[in-house]
């Protein structure tokens, strides 16, 4: 731990000394000031985007956006040309060439810019040569370009996500923000219903090159969903942006027989825009790992069990998502959507049980083989209309539907082949589960946004989300005298929920020179009804209806002082709530693990959630820094807890309501420009962990300091190649009842890209030293468990794809008809 303290604090060393060094060297005293409104109604245009690009190098060298009065502010400016665009949805993107700036003229004052509404909200041809920017910031959230990311290139969402700031997943596909579990993860703004919803299916479901941008949003405004304890990921897919028609097509082939396939196809003109995406996913995943367990406390004989896996895993999926934007007027817009997904899954786990009695005797060793085949489909449909009053102020509807089913068919074969250390030849003990289960969702949300001129804004809304779902598990085993299967009846059961959230929330802002402030409300009428059926001892059927119900408030305060020199400050205080997901409210047992048995709780609690932030932001030419302070607060905290092992060594881990977890900490996050080809991203975050002491379950509390970190290098070599090198590492951190280990990895991408520009092959290699281990230690007053999983060896792809198609329905001019210098159209 203290070697890699050591190097933490001399990269963190370097990295300061190297911003720091490329500020003093790079002097910029240059600024540019505007205004921009719309050209008819004069009204200003609030949050549009202006980007200042070298004219020379096609470098991007800033990025702003106007504040709520429509101004805009760009400071710290180096001199040189330069190319001005701004850009907001529904308008022309203006452009402005040849902006100079100098020693003896460092102040350029742009005066009025009036942007154009776009005739049926289509942007005018504009070619912009340099890349999106990778970070912007929102007034409660960070948006992460992600389309870069040659690491992820041919991999799966979860894959992607790792090289996200602020976010890290495990080797089950789980995600954790700033190193907490309870995250909302969204896709398009709405849960998913694939494999009922179960994010760790969800992310290994999508491709990586479907998605366009990350959002991370660690402190939610009233505007967002509340759930989610420490905040929202938002995966946002790609939708159609150009003109005419396009598309492009990507192929990938990795070892172990992992391949991809995606397509896109897009058609756009003055009236409508379609698209569509395809994306095929065959994922093999083999792994292991371990499980053992030493007994504390007498149970008869047996004091310690040993439990060694080896698993393959084959994820097969079909995706595809499309949809249609049509123009009713320049004001008026209506949008249909659909997408679809489905998935095999064919999971094989092979696990070695050995128990011992005292000076590791040997008491009884087995095998035992579970075999999961899955399979199921979603599909989702969405009706949104949008109406443009005046720029700003707008009305928003939308109509969600989707559905899925989940089934499962899991068998469970386990053979004893020696007891006291002498073999035994007694038939297998055969089970087998058949899980079949179905989801719905409905979603109704209406948004209106009003800007109130120097008084501010005001947002508003109402959302309905209702969400059904239906589990039906018959369990059976084999009589071996017979060879027939026969009924378990103790094992089988049904489950029911009804999960519906109802909410009006309501945002103010507004903005005093550079101080800016938004306080909003969100009230939410919550319930959760679930139904379980089964059988008891005498197989007669039992039921066990339950309901959690309750009304919150859950106000949200946000306070931002803009500084000179790109500088701005941010306090924050939300409220927020973790919901019990329905399967943590189920009381039958999962038995899959012959040790660790698992099973709901139906009278879970919600989690009451506080949060603090405190962040700073810098923009220099070449550094973008953005840091921030946390403090989190969570009530009726919900944790795992193991129960007293029965006389066979079984574990039953429940999830319970504990007292309180306070969470704090720090984050750093920094894209940097060393030199034209070299940038590289680094975040950093330190936080402590305290959790409350609860004798009734035997929890003597537990607290501590964690910390993680990532650094992503990207290189633009010679010939057209471009290379990426990402590293990460996320150390040790408390729990209710033990530690989780430490875990780190490297993945290297590069990318080729042919001199029509429209063909590119990559390579990527995840987990080179094959080091990404996840795993656990936890001890209470019975047990001591030492656990880890991890897949088997780096994993390489190699993906081709081709760009194609027309940019725009509009005759270009010949070069000698613009001249150089000469603005686009619609510029001022």
């Amino acid at each position: 731990m203290k070697q890699y303290l050591n190097k933490f604090l001399f990269a963190t060393i370097l990295i300061c000394t190297t911003i720091f060094q490329l500020h003093a060297q790079n002097p910029t005293t240059g600024k540019l000031t505007g205004k921009v409104v719309d050209i008819q109604t004069q009204e200003t245009v609030p949050f549009a985007t202006a980007v200042l690009i070298n004219k020379k190098t096609k470098a991007t060298v800033k990025v702003a956006q106007t504040d709520v009065n429509g101004m805009l502010v760009m400071n710290d400016l180096p001199t040189g040309v330069f190319t001005f665009k701004v850009s907001y949805v529904g308008y022309q993107t203006m452009v402005r060439d040849s902006i100079s700036i100098t020693k003896s003229q460092q102040s350029v004052n742009l005066g009025i810019i009036k942007m154009k509404a776009s005739k049926g909200n289509i942007l005018s041809e504009v070619t912009i040569t340099s890349q999106k920017s990778p970070i912007q910031l929102g007034i409660d959230k960070k948006v992460f370009a992600v389309d870069q990311s040659l690491v992820s290139e041919g991999g799966s969402a979860g894959d992607l996500l790792q090289n996200v700031p602020s976010v890290q997943t495990d080797v089950d596909g789980n995600v954790s923000l700033r190193g907490s579990t309870g995250v909302k993860v969204l896709i398009d703004g709405k849960p998913s219903l694939i494999a009922g919803g179960n994010i760790a299916q969800v992310l290994a479901s999508i491709p990586a090159s479907s998605i366009e941008t990350v959002e991370v949003i660690t402190n939610p405004s009233s505007k967002y969903d509340a759930e989610g304890n420490s905040g929202i990921i938002n995966i946002v897919l790609k939708k159609n942006t150009k003109l005419g028609f396009n598309g492009n097509v990507a192929l990938t082939a990795g070892n172990r027989d992992n391949y991809n396939g995606n397509l896109a196809l897009s058609f756009q003109n003055k009236k409508i825009n379609i698209y569509g995406n395809y994306g095929y996913r065959y994922g093999n995943r083999p792994g292991g790992g371990y499980n053992n367990i030493r007994y504390l406390t007498p149970r008869d004989s047996l004091t310690s069990a040993d439990q060694l896996s080896h698993i393959t895993s084959v994820d097969k999926s079909h995706n595809l998502k499309a949809g249609l934007d049509y123009y009713l007027t320049d004001k008026d817009i209506l949008s249909f959507s659909g997408g679809f997904n489905t998935r095999d899954n064919d999971r094989t786990e092979n696990l070695n049980i050995n128990k011992y009695m005292q000076q590791r005797v040997p008491l009884e060793f087995s095998d035992r083989i579970n075999t999961t085949n899955g399979s199921g489909h979603s599909y989702d449909l969405n009706f949104d209309y949008s109406h443009k009053f005046k720029p700003s102020q707008e009305l928003t509807f939308n109509f969600g539907y989707s559905d899925g089913t989940n089934d499962n068919f899991q068998l469970y074969n386990t053979s004893v082949y020696s007891v006291n250390g002498q073999p035994v030849s007694s038939p297998a003990e055969i089970l087998n589960n058949t899980n079949d289960g179905t989801n719905r969702n409905y979603n109704i949300q209406l948004d209106y946004t009003m800007p109130l001129g120097k008084l501010g804004k005001i947002e508003t809304g109402y959302r309905s989300q209702i969400r059904y779902s239906d589990a039906n598990t018959v369990a059976m085993k084999l009589n071996n005298a017979t060879g027939q299967y026969e009924d378990n009846f103790l094992l089988s059961n049904t489950f029911t929920s009804k999960d519906q959230v109802h909410a009006l929330y309501f945002n103010y802002q507004n903005q005093i020179k550079n101080f800016g402030y938004q306080i909003g409300l969100r009230a939410e009428d919550a319930s959760l009804d679930t139904k379980s059926g089964g059988y008891d001892q005498n197989n007669q059927p039992v039921s066990a209806p339950a309901r959690i119900s309750y009304k919150r408030l859950y106000p949200s305060i946000f306070l931002t002082q803009k500084f000179t020199g790109e500088q701005q400050l941010q306090l924050s205080y939300t409220r927020r709530v973790n919901r019990p997901r329905p399967w943590d409210t189920n009381p039958f047992i999962d038995y899959s693990d012959p040790l660790n048995w698992r099973k709901g709780n139906p009278n879970l609690l919600p989690e009451d959630v506080h949060s603090f932030e405190l962040s700073y932001s810098k923009f220099w030419p070449k550094v973008t820094l953005i840091s921030s302070a946390y403090i989190r607060q969570t009530n009726d905290l919900i944790q795992r807890v193991r129960s007293v092992p029965d006389a066979d060594g079984v574990v039953i881990t429940t999830p319970l309501n504990l007292t309180k977890d306070l969470s704090s900490g720090l984050e750093f996050i920094a894209k940097v420009d060393v030199v034209k080809a070299w940038n590289f991203t680094a975040n950093v975050n330190v936080y402590h962990s305290k959790i409350d002491a609860v004798p009734a379950y035997n929890i003597a509390g537990n607290s501590g300091f964690s910390w993680n970190a990532n650094l992503t290098n990207n290189f633009v070599l010679p010939y057209n190649i471009t290379l990426q090198i990402r590293g990460d590492y996320s150390s040790s951190q408390v729990q209710a009842q033990g530690t989780r280990k430490a875990m780190y990895g490297i993945d290297g991408g590069a990318k080729y890209d042919f001199k029509n520009k429209k063909a590119s092959l990559s390579l990527n290699v995840r987990d080179i030293f094959n080091t990404r281990k996840w795993g656990s230690t936890t001890q209470d007053a019975n047990t001591i468990v030492d656990f880890q999983r991890y897949q088997q060896g780096p994993v390489g792809n190699l993906t081709f794809s081709y760009r194609f198609g027309k940019t725009s329905f509009m005759k270009k001019p010949k070069k000698t008809e613009q001249p150089e210098g000469k603005p686009d159209e619609g510029s001022f």
